[in-house]
């Protein structure tokens, strides 16, 4: 352990209706990570399952339990975990995720003396409901600029969730915390606006696991909601970095509209899938046709 050893870290975990889910694994990896200088916030959103007896019986004088009187909403929970959070830097574990045992030593132990960043991120890689390895992703793009960072995440170079990203939390509470317009890539605007302020340092071995499950939020959300807040990303984009405006648009589009093809394509309903296919083809100008996608899946 270097000598950034004495920098707390805290990590919060949102849940609501977890008791019977993931929520123990999470509580307890995040309680026997090897860098122990760690505060556990759990923000239990008026679950009515069993939660409040769950933590309670875990035993740790870092482990710091709120229970709201009332739902306050996912995105309020995200927030207020950020709120209550002392440490230095700040994880947001969704209650389904992973993080290895070592996750927050490789992150802290790699900063230099005296070096503070706006995000730390590391390689990443999705499982299934049983644990079961779907993919990895490492994060290569050490020492690139933030416009060449965004470019290798459009080009699949490095893949960013919650699970894998540590924030700096005083800028991130100076940034106003998780939020955007259509609140779908709320993590992505945090992460790219503190990386283009303040910095990032890129861990390429993987030390996180998304979780990808029939559960998942994003497969409820509408067509035209991904399309709005992708536009919105972009624009963000472009306020953070606007000497890259263009470069930003041109790749981005390309991107965003495969990417929304993507989500399109598991809806179900042929008549609707058809209708947002025209609907995406025409928010970003026409940049790639749908039955280009259609024809490259085949």
């Amino acid at each position: 352990m270097n000598s950034n050893s004495n920098t707390l870290v805290t990590i919060g975990i949102p849940t609501y209706n977890r008791a019977g889910g993931y929520l123990r694994k999470v509580i307890e990896r995040s309680l026997e990570q090897s860098y122990q200088n760690l505060e556990i916030i759990v923000a239990d959103n008026c679950s009515t399952d069993e939660t409040p007896e769950l933590v309670r019986s875990i035993d740790d004088a870092r482990l710091r339990y709120f229970r709201h009187d009332t739902n306050i909403g996912a995105i309020n929970n995200f927030n207020f975990c950020l709120n209550q959070a002392r440490g230095k830097y700040f994880l947001l574990f969704h209650d389904d995720d992973m993080i290895d045992k070592d996750f927050v030593e490789t992150c802290i132990s790699s900063l230099e003396l005296g070096q503070t960043v706006g995000v730390i991120l590391t390689g990443v890689r999705t499982i299934d409901e049983n644990n079961n390895i779907l993919g990895e992703s490492k994060n290569n793009l050490a020492g690139l600029s933030p416009v060449d960072f965004i470019l290798g995440w459009f080009n699949d170079d490095v893949a960013l969730y919650l699970c894998n990203t540590l924030y700096n939390t005083d800028e991130l509470k100076n940034a106003g915390g998780f939020n955007s317009k259509k609140n779908l890539f709320l993590d992505l605007v945090a992460t790219f606006m503190l990386i283009s302020k303040y910095g990032r340092l890129d861990i390429p071995e993987v030390k996180a696991s998304f979780r990808r499950h029939s559960s998942n939020r994003g497969s409820t959300i509408p067509i035209r909601d991904w399309v709005e807040e992708s536009l919105y990303l972009l624009e963000v984009m472009c306020e953070l970095l606007p000497d890259d405006c263009r470069l930003l648009t041109e790749k981005g589009r390309l991107y965003f509209c495969k990417k929304m093809y993507w989500y399109n394509s598991r809806k179900p309903g042929l008549i609707q899938r058809l209708i947002d296919y025209m609907r995406i083809y025409k928010s970003f100008n026409h940049v790639y046709s749908p039955w280009q996608f259609l024809a490259a899946k085949k």
